[in-house]
């Protein structure tokens, strides 16, 4: 069905209700004319025919299709997630390529490929929000520098958890979501790219938690680094427990916000005594590089 640019944008970052459907729907947006950079598309793929209810709950991430009725057509049931992900072009930020499995024979010799199925979890390296915070680390390696303790908050499929690790071999690493099903599509992702679980150095450790209130992610505490790529409103809300989480010179990559959002949510964390080392800027979105003290 028909979409714009922005609702598409909003969709990569939340689908509201539909998320709590079991099983949920894959979405996929799309650019179908170049020509028309603010008339987008919007597929779903339900596992089932989607009821009224359903149905409708779509049609609500699209308004200004309002009136317009989705195509449905019956696809076979062991193709849906490889034609949802068709779509999904593989991505180069900086050394990392990030690819489906659909494109598993297309990584370069030269590149640290990570694997992510993007069927039940958000951050598969497709928004820029999610490429901002690859290319940040990249150039935080790149400037030399090197981080024992991390911490990927609001982590979705685990992406950004694993470049870290990639880059940081020997560091201990945390990922958590507010979100179950995040957690355990994350530990599936970390199997497929040879990712440890375990809490020490070189492994990563997963937790369910709003923020960062969990008991393990209070014990790891200080941390060198934090990323949170998630929305400017939970950035600006969460601004002093990250910050108190930070160990003095420590670093911050803030992302999941839109370049009208940048400046109240650095004052948010300028005001916790932070200080903005640079911006990577991806379009509409942003990816602020801060540090403490």
């Amino acid at each position: 069905m028909p979409c714009t640019k922005a609702e598409a944008e909003a969709i990569a970052e939340d689908v509201g209700e539909l998320a709590e459907l079991e099983p949920a729907p894959v979405l996929m947006t799309s650019e179908p004319d170049p020509a028309r950079p603010e008339e987008w598309r919007l597929d779903a793929y339900f596992e089932d025919e989607p009821d009224a209810a359903g149905l409708a709950l779509l049609k609500s991430l699209a308004p200004s299709a309002a009136g317009a009725e989705p195509i449905m057509e019956r696809i076979e049931e062991q193709d849906w997630v490889t034609l949802s992900q068709q779509g999904l072009e593989p991505i180069r930020a900086g050394r990392f390529f990030v690819h489906t499995p659909a494109h598993r024979s297309a990584v370069p010799a030269d590149a640290v490929a990570l694997e992510i199925d993007a069927g039940r979890a958000f951050g598969t390296g497709q928004h820029e929000t999610t490429t901002g915070c690859l290319l940040a680390l990249e150039r935080m390696r790149g400037e030399g520098l090197s981080f024992d303790n991390i911490l990927d908050l609001g982590t979705g499929t685990g992406l950004l958890a694993f470049a870290t690790m990639k880059l940081w071999p020997a560091a201990k690493a945390a990922a958590s979501d507010i979100d179950p099903v995040s957690i355990e599509v994350a530990q599936e992702n970390a199997g497929i790219n040879d990712v440890k679980l375990g809490s020490a150095p070189g492994e990563l450790e997963l937790a369910v938690a709003p923020g960062l209130e969990h008991d393990r992610l209070v014990a790891r505490a200080p941390y060198d680094l934090i990323i949170a790529n998630i929305l400017a409103g939970p950035l600006i809300d969460l601004a002093a427990s990250v910050a108190a989480a930070l160990a003095p010179g420590a670093r911050l990559i803030l992302a999941g916000l839109l370049d009208t959002q940048a400046e109240p949510v650095a004052a948010a964390y300028r005001r916790q005594g932070l200080t903005i080392s640079f911006t990577v800027e991806r379009g509409e979105w942003p990816t602020l590089a801060m540090h403490k003290g």
